[in-house]
């Protein structure tokens, strides 16, 4: 295993959900982290804003563009690992901008990829998603499923991974894609059904706005993402491979509306049924379940949060942040 202290990396999408996390983890082990940041004009840097001071006065923070090559070459000079986790997520936008999904996760993965061959990087973890494999054939799903885009946003995650993976055969480039199932936690944006229902009954709604109920996915709290993350960094010998982060159970989301509602403690909450958060039936995606056991073969790597203290850790961060967090949600 390789140690993280005092190496430089550079994590893309560090202003995100799980690249906030992730920054964070990074410095806690003590590691140069320069973060890659999506431009704005005003100056932000995202959920990294709301980090310990510690962290912010810790980091090299660069405001970019992933689609700008230059730039993302010059963010990789001096770079020893590249978490590359920026990319366009929101799968019902997808559906209304598809060009803007291909030029950030195809294009952008692609700049990604060529300055780490051209500036010599040692490791670069790519982030995939659980959504390429669409309605599996069989489950469990292990790696070697095959993929099936059910919607653009997927497609261009097949593509992006295809790439990275293509790149390690065609020039050797050290590539490990790291395939992530649901992510959940503080800081998860609105769009997202966990922190949209939380949000929803903590704020005392008594009809609250939900997609379908029968759907399933295998929920992985966002610190062991991150654990999986920092030991695909230092694990020997996975360069080329694919390595799920799942928890091996699936939960439908009418038992997550059950739990949600018992650990927020509130009783006779009516569902409505959201159509934006509906998907076309030919895209809808029925159930996730991942086989977690080469993540523990080769990263060393097993989920330690359960789902329901998952919940309960994340329905004190809301309470906690409703102001930052209502900003982002669309009800």
């Amino acid at each position: 295993m390789t140690d993280l202290a005092g190496k430089v990396v550079l994590v893309t999408g560090a202003d995100g959900f799980i690249g906030s996390h992730l920054v964070e983890a990074l410095v806690r082990a003590k590691a140069k982290v320069r973060a890659f940041c999506l431009y704005n004009s005003q100056g932000s840097w995202g959920w990294l804003d709301k980090s310990p001071e510690q962290v912010r006065s810790a980091i090299d923070v660069r405001l970019g563009d992933i689609r700008d090559a230059r730039f993302v070459e010059e963010a990789c000079q001096g770079v020893e690992i590249v978490f590359h986790l920026a990319a366009l997520i929101a799968i019902p936008y997808s559906y209304q901008a598809t060009e803007s999904f291909v030029d950030t996760n195809v294009k952008g993965t692609l700049n990604v990829l060529e300055a780490v061959r051209r500036r010599g990087v040692g490791r670069m973890v790519h982030t995939s998603t659980s959504e390429v494999y669409g309605t599996p054939e069989k489950l469990p799903i292990v790696e070697t499923h095959p993929l099936s885009a059910q919607s653009p946003y997927a497609a261009t995650k097949i593509a992006a991974d295809q790439l990275a993976l293509s790149y390690h055969k065609s020039f050797g480039t050290p590539v490990t894609v790291l395939r992530p199932f649901n992510t959940f936690g503080p800081r998860q944006s609105a769009r997202a059904v966990i922190p949209a229902l939380l949000y929803q009954l903590i704020t005392g709604k008594k009809e609250v706005e939900l997609g379908r109920l029968d759907t399933r996915r295998d929920f992985t709290f966002v610190h062991d993402t991150v654990r999986g993350f920092l030991a695909a960094a230092r694990a020997v010998g996975v360069e080329g491979e694919t390595v799920q982060l799942g928890t091996g159970s699936a939960v439908s989301v009418q038992e997550l509306f059950d739990l949600a509602c018992s650990v927020v403690g509130v009783r006779d909450v009516v569902i409505k049924t959201d159509p934006r958060r509906l998907r076309p039936d030919a895209s809808e995606v029925l159930v996730l379940l991942s086989d977690p056991s080469k993540a523990k073969a080769r990263l060393g790597w097993a989920p330690e949060v359960t789902f329901a203290a998952g919940i309960e850790e994340t329905v004190r961060w809301l309470r906690e942040n409703q102001d930052a967090f209502k900003e982002s949600l669309h009800l």
